[in-house]
């Protein structure tokens, strides 16, 4: 790939609003876009995401300059800014569409999200937390529908608006 060249990472942590702006700040972010993937239904509105019926999950499009800023970098990111170990929940926030999920688009993403998974299991392990209960799933022929304009960078048009991004408290391993 050359350095001319965007990547592009599709990660959910829950609700979408906190994780896109945790995303936008980073160094190499190019863009974010927030929207639904891994559902039955084409198109999805928010109000048909959040009654649970079609599966998707709330999702974070980041496309990256990786001469900037790594993948691996982006992982890092993921798995510390939500609970991975809670599964279908973030919070108070309950339902399919808040689940933990990465979407690979690469053969080198998919290894470097189970790495990054299983290196991080490693730290929650010896902090005494459970298990990490993301999905990992090939975007390949799955469709990211782009959520109403209203959701795109929410907390940049409500900077006080709600954020609901538990941790665990466990940094990512040096």
């Amino acid at each position: 790939m050359s350095t001319s060249e965007f990547a592009t990472a599709y990660f959910a942590t829950g609700c979408f609003w906190g994780a896109e702006r945790r995303f936008w700040n980073l160094p190499g972010v190019t863009s974010t876009r927030v929207g639904y993937m891994g559902g039955i239904t084409a198109d999805p509105s928010y109000e048909e995401v959040c009654t649970g019926r079609p599966l998707h999950a709330e999702m974070v499009e980041v496309n990256f300059d990786p001469a900037v800023i790594s993948y691996r970098r982006l992982l890092q990111e993921f798995w510390v800014m939500h609970d991975p170990t809670s599964l279908n929940q973030q919070g108070g926030d309950i339902g399919t569409q808040y689940r933990s999920s990465i979407y690979f688009t690469s053969p080198e993403q998919e290894r470097e999200a189970i790495e990054t998974r299983d290196a991080y299991q490693g730290a929650l392990t010896r902090d005494g937390i459970g298990q990490i209960v993301t999905e990992i799933v090939d975007a390949s022929g799955v469709t990211f529908w782009p959520a109403e304009e209203y959701h795109q960078r929410y907390l940049e048009k409500n900077p006080n608006g709600y954020d609901c991004h538990s941790s665990t408290g466990v940094a990512f391993p040096a």
